[in-house]
């Protein structure tokens, strides 16, 4: 971890290691930058437009070697400040006509604290009308006039008094200065809106504004913090419309790339006795901010402006070459904007832009500028940044003082990136964060074609959503394809970097169509975390994240929302989001039917005889493993319950099931129901100790622990390997992340069902145990086979079961919640999914084993096997 982001900015730091913006820069020289491995960055940031001259420029420099030389003293407020005094003279001497005087302050923020100060002072009007999308400061005035309100939420800004109209618009401004006569006291503007995306105003809009200021009495405050002092090829922005404001705000420029110096102008009229008398700084006005200041200006207009003048050429240059880099690739660029050497470049953020990979998302999420500056950084080492309003638009803003051929070297490094991007293949793009860039090596990437369906929008159609999340890291290729050029370790480190940054995501989109005729719409929200990654993350996090997806789903129009994968298991069965304002299903009762449904189904095939099997439940106190215990005992005699050794609470949840089991065979007996030759029931009908099903649960407890111990119809235990041995049939129902059953812990023929994500089978099992049949449970067919915008790692029209509920519910439009927790995942729950899949049309997949589907062959070496061990 680096000394920032220990002691200085956890946060910002640890964004900028993820990203690889953290550089140790050891030297700066006029345009250009060196980390401490000697690496050279061509900066087109300038901190801002806070470095008009580079780094470390030495002219600058002699004047502070200078003022040491001279023993000026600094700070000696308060008195007749003569650095002070002479700087604001040059100040006004070359603004227009009518800014009288001049207030220091330390940074440009400051500087807009007071000038709006000035006019509140001056006027006795409290209001400060300013511009969305506009960028004022951090203190919590200039915050305030902000037009950003995800920097103000959080600060419980802006401030009474503070409101906003469209920037560029005067229909506006008129109509709300009309609206409050006598409120406002000043309107603050920026000539060319930096942070907001480096945004122009249509012409005339200052001359305007100006002209309704002065008619309803409002004084006009110009922001040139980022626009002054030579950046747009003038001294000052604002001499392009020929007008004065009231007052001026400069910064950055002024202290000439070391020293924080800020300056408010403002006429007579505007500047108080009050203010003047009140208003003061400690730091502000010191006499080495001010004679870096006086140094800045001479530098500036020497030889007759020929430094602005040469800003204006250069920036001409700069601009036309980015023009035509917009003109070869129209899809990335949309627009070129600015002027001088404040120019910007935003980018088409459109994820149509880049279908079916991780691109696409980081473009929807306002990522993408991110991206593409730490790629200029790292692999064309030039220096850049998106602006903090406008995440579309990356700034280029050189120092004043870039030369021509350095102009060219920053168009062709930004071509040579844009053609990279226009490639749309994300391992590629974003190798340079785990793998040194000779060794890069991709294959052509061709990305899945997503779902171009749209909801109906009528309330006869059914509409859901469903999360889900890589299950492991190599799930992230479903999505993704070109991430397959990456090994796992690679993989590990690409997404450990940009986790935490991208949130849900629209992953796919899906229409349904029942055989009844009825449809449902519904959309796949994706959550970029892998199972591992979920159990490592802090639980308050991870509902964070969670409940995001689900508000998402919600705003997006879901009626029912479905938990995928380790979002039910992490949402405590979705009981921790039934408060979400949608209902929530987990899935996991169809899930039980279609574990059910492959296991007789396989047992049938093979032809097993069911009286003599024993099935053996892993995760049997789970909710899913616990329906599937109950459903399971029509059909076979004898299970065996598994439970987690690690949870203290397991031998006695396992018991409750067994209760559970014996009091539904007691109801099924007592109803009168034809019996199976050999099944549980046919068992127990003869055991008059079996409690009637009205009896309470504690008569079925204690039968479990005596009579029903001694029938050996159902056993439980906490130890996988002792007992696992003796289950002809294996279903696996359980959270965990691990590989529990293996080659070594299996008995000989046995019929494996694992409907666990991660799946808890070992792949060994696949080679060292020919005669074992696994089989991935969970997996049905939707009726009409309809793409479902990601595949899953399935062929077309298959879904997880846990999705087909989610798919039922919206059929049925049945949108309350469903399947949560324990208790929600019942006989009734159950039997009515079962219901409703055979109205609706799914059915049971063709069987899969190990993500692929069973082949022939696989399943005649299993036939071949089963004889083998026949004829022992």
């Amino acid at each position: 971890m680096k000394k920032f982001t220990r002691y200085v900015n956890p946060h910002l730091g640890e964004m900028l290691e993820n990203i690889k913006l953290d550089q140790n820069y050891v030297r700066g020289e006029g345009s250009y930058l060196y980390d401490e491995e000697g690496n050279c960055y061509l900066d087109c940031i300038a901190a801002y437009g806070a470095l008009p001259f580079g780094h470390n420029p030495g002219r600058i420099w002699e004047a502070i070697n200078s003022y040491r030389d001279s023993a000026e003293p600094n700070f000696v407020q308060p008195s007749a400040l003569e650095a002070a005094g002479e700087l604001a003279r040059r100040l006004v001497e070359l603004s227009p006509d009518g800014l009288d005087f001049v207030t220091f302050t330390n940074s440009g923020a400051e500087a807009v604290e007071a000038a709006i100060k000035l006019c509140r002072a001056a006027t006795g009007h409290p209001g400060i009308l300013a511009t969305d999308n506009s960028f004022h400061g951090k203190t919590f005035g200039a915050l305030s006039a902000t037009g950003n309100s995800s920097y103000q939420n959080v600060f419980m800004a802006p401030a009474e008094h503070f409101r906003h109209i469209k920037f560029g618009d005067v229909k506006a401004l008129e109509e709300e200065l009309s609206a409050n006569p006598g409120y406002y006291a000043a309107f603050i503007v920026e000539p060319i809106q930096g942070e907001g995306g480096i945004v122009e105003p249509p012409s005339g809009y200052l001359n305007a504004v100006k002209e309704i200021c002065e008619r309803h009495e409002v004084l006009l405050i110009l922001d040139e913090i980022q626009t002054g002092l030579g950046r747009t090829g003038r001294l000052f922005a604002f001499e392009q419309d020929n007008i004065t404001p009231d007052v001026l705000v400069l910064a950055k420029a002024l202290g000439g790339g070391v020293m924080p110096i800020g300056a408010c102008l403002s006429s007579a009229r505007v500047y108080t006795e009050e203010f003047g008398m009140k208003h003061s700084s400690t730091f502000a006005a010191n006499s080495l901010a001010c004679r870096v200041g006086i140094k800045v200006l001479e530098v500036l207009t020497e030889n007759e402006n020929a430094l602005i003048k040469a800003v204006g050429k250069r920036g001409r240059f700069l601009k036309n070459g980015l023009l035509k880099l917009q003109d070869k690739y129209p899809s990335l660029i949309k627009a070129v904007r600015g002027r001088g050497l404040m120019l910007g470049l935003e980018f088409n953020l459109d994820r149509n832009q880049f279908p079916g990979s991780l691109l696409g998302v980081m473009a929807e999420q306002e990522l993408l500028t991110p991206a593409i500056s730490s790629y200029l950084l790292n692999v064309e080492k030039v220096r850049v940044a998106p602006t903090l309003n406008g995440n579309e638009v990356i700034r280029v803003e050189p120092p004043l003082t870039i030369s021509e051929e350095q102009c060219l070297e920053a168009l062709q490094k930004l071509d040579s990136m844009l053609t990279v991007l226009n490639q749309g293949n994300t391992a590629r793009f974003l190798a340079y964060l785990v793998r040194p860039q000779e060794d890069v090596d991709f294959p052509e990437f061709v990305p899945y074609l997503e779902n171009k369906v749209e909801p109906a929008g009528d309330e006869d159609e059914g509409r859901f959503a469903f999360l889900i999340h890589a299950l492991d890291l190599e799930s992230y290729h479903q999505f993704d394809n070109s991430l397959l050029a990456f090994s796992e370790e690679e993989l590990a480190e690409l997404t450990g970097r940009v986790g935490d940054m991208v949130g849900p995501f629209l992953a796919g989109k899906t229409r349904i169509k029942s055989l009844t005729g009825s449809t449902a719409y519904g959309e796949f929200i994706g959550l970029p975390r892998t199972t591992d990654e979920f159990l490592e993350m802090p639980r308050k996090q991870v509902m964070e994240e969670l409940k995001e997806a689900v508000a998402m789903a919600r705003d997006r129009g879901a009626r029912i929302v479905g938990l995928g994968a380790f979002t039910a298991v992490a949402s405590m069965g979705g009981l921790y989001l039934k408060n979400e304002g949608v209902p929530i299903t987990t899935g996991n009762s169809y899930t039980v039917v279609s574990a059910v449904d492959a296991v007789n189904t396989a047992t049938e095939k093979l032809q097993m005889d069911r009286s003599q099997i024993t099935a053996g439940i892993v995760g049997a106190a789970g909710s899913i493993g616990r329906g599937i215990s109950l459903l399971l005992s029509e059909t076979v005699p004898r299970l065996v319950l598994i439970g987690n050794p690690n949870n203290k609470t397991s031998s006695e949840r396992l018991h409750l099931v067994a209760a559970e089991i014996y009091r539904y065979q007691s109801a099924l007996l007592n109803q009168g129901r034809p019996l199976k030759p050999g099944s549980m029931g046919h068992l127990l009908a003869e055991c008059s100790e079996l409690p009637s099903p009205e009896a309470p649960m504690a008569e079925f407890e204690v039968f479990a622990d005596g009579e029903g111990r001694r029938t050996g119809l159902i056993d439980f235990s906490t130890d996988i390997d002792a007992v696992l041995s003796r289950a002809d049939v294996v279903i696996s129902a359980t959270s965990a992340t691990g590989k529990v059953i293996h080659a070594g812990n299996l008995k000989e023929g046995a019929v494996v069902c694992d409907i666990s994500r991660p799946a808890n089978v070992s792949e060994e099992v696949d080679e060292a145990r020919p005669d074992v049949l696994v089989i991935d449970g969970g997996i049905i067919e939707v009726p009409g086979l309809p793409s479902l915008g990601w595949d899953f790692g399935f062929d077309r029209g298959l879904a997880y079961a846990c999705m087909a509920e989610t798919m039922l519910l919206a059929l049925e439009k049945r949108y309350k919640h469903f399947s949560l927790g324990s208790s929600g995942v019942n006989l009734e729950t159950i039997l009515q999914t079962r219901y409703w899949a055979g109205e609706h049309g799914f059915k049971l997949a063709n069987f899969r084993s190990f993500n692929r589907p069973l082949s022939d062959e696989k399943w005649q070496r299993v036939l071949e096997k089963r004889r083998e061990l026949a004829l022992r």
